[in-house]
């Protein structure tokens, strides 16, 4: 979605292209809302890129297409490319778009910039606001003998052209072997572009095209030759898809790597497509062993309560054979029910016995009495 012409060199495949011109922003819209009705209508999904350093007009135009239809099934990605880079992007996409789901379509309009060396040879930079720069390198722009290599896809950096030092400081180098396409607005300039760039990338087929007419606007000058090296093994564009990790939408189930969703703008949180293996079920525990019931004293029955409850708290021992009582002091036997007094309640503690923390076992006295229900 801008005034960038194809480089044909994917071939006959070429990606639809909208060049955003007219008087208001509804004429500069009007074909490509027009397009993406006929898209969806026929049940697909339209992904649309557009330079994310002239995004305006684009974003309005997807965003009307989008209200306009009432659907989530058209998609818009800025890219931060150069222009003879992009337009390569865009006929790759159109090239792989039959084979692969939308969403990945998406997905590979940033894995596909991470495989190609693109830049440009720059006379100066005094004008250049779209890759960031120091204020050396402005100040270098003024002397007559200084150039500098501008890279913009896999990484975007500025760097000063020394010709003994451009093999070293090249940020990526693709596959074997390597194609390089350039274009210039100016032919006579490309001298020094000539004599250094491809003995450092080392390409079997150089192409020159025609200047992209965005290009001085990215660049800031019209002193420049715009390159883009790319691997032109037969398994290159495979590789790349082969190298996104993307899981499905929540929302609307289409392949994602990133967030948003780029169709529905779901913010799914990111899982990778790799499915992990079932848990094994744990055996259902056994079932514990009944408690043994303890079986009653023999002695009377209780009757009715005539008072409040005995305090059974304090008569706590630890488990084991009772300690024998001592026998009354008229020589009686004592009565039944353990130490108890003859009425059958406990004999309170002696207070002498100092009072410690419960024990571990928690055991009732054998000796403790035991309630009916009637």
């Amino acid at each position: 979605m801008a005034d960038i012409p194809s480089t044909g060199h994917v071939g006959e495949v070429q990606a639809q292209r909208f060049s955003m011109r007219g008087e208001g922003i509804g004429e500069r819209s009007s074909a490509f809302v027009a397009f993406a009705r006929q898209q969806v209508d026929a049940g697909r999904k339209v992904v649309a890129l557009y330079p994310a350093w002239q995004s305006e007009d684009a974003e309005r135009a997807i965003n009307f297409a989008r209200g306009a239809m009432r659907t989530d099934h058209v998609a818009g990605i800025g890219v931060d490319l150069s222009p003879l880079a992009l337009s390569l992007i865009a006929d790759q996409l159109a090239y792989l778009a039959p084979y692969l789901p939308p969403g990945m379509v998406a997905a590979l309009c940033d894995e596909l910039p991470r495989h190609l060396l693109a830049g440009a040879w720059l006379k100066t930079v005094s004008g250049l606001s779209t890759i960031p720069t120091s204020m050396r390198q402005h100040m270098g722009s003024f002397a007559p003998s200084v150039s500098f290599l501008a890279y913009c896809a896999p990484t975007a950096r500025v760097g000063r052209m020394r010709p003994a030092d451009i093999a070293r400081t090249l940020p990526f180098r693709p596959v074997q072997p390597v194609q390089l396409l350039c274009s210039t607005p100016d032919p006579s300039i490309t001298g020094v572009f000539d004599d250094n760039l491809p003995q450092a990338i080392q390409p079997v087929a150089t192409r020159t095209l025609p200047a992209q007419p965005l290009g001085p606007v990215y660049w800031g000058t019209s002193r420049y030759v715009e390159f883009v090296a790319l691997s032109a093994h037969p398994q290159a564009l495979a590789y790349a898809a082969g190298a996104i990790r993307a899981s499905h939408c929540s929302w609307c189930g289409e392949p994602m790597s990133g967030r948003p969703c780029p169709f529905c703008a779901a913010d799914n949180p990111r899982t990778g497509a790799r499915l992990q293996a079932p848990q094994p079920t744990r055996p259902p525990a056994p079932a514990p062993a009944p408690r043994p019931q303890r079986r009653p004293l023999p002695g009377p029955v209780p009757g009715p309560a005539r008072g409040p409850a005995p305090d059974h708290g304090r008569d706590r021992r630890p488990p084991g054979p009772p300690p024998p009582s001592e026998p009354p002091a008229n020589g009686a036997p004592p009565p039944p029910g353990g130490r108890g007094a003859a009425d059958g309640r406990p004999t309170p503690p002696p207070a002498d016995r100092p009072e410690g923390a419960p024990f571990a076992n928690d055991a009732l006295w054998p000796g403790t009495p035991t309630t009916y229900s009637r």
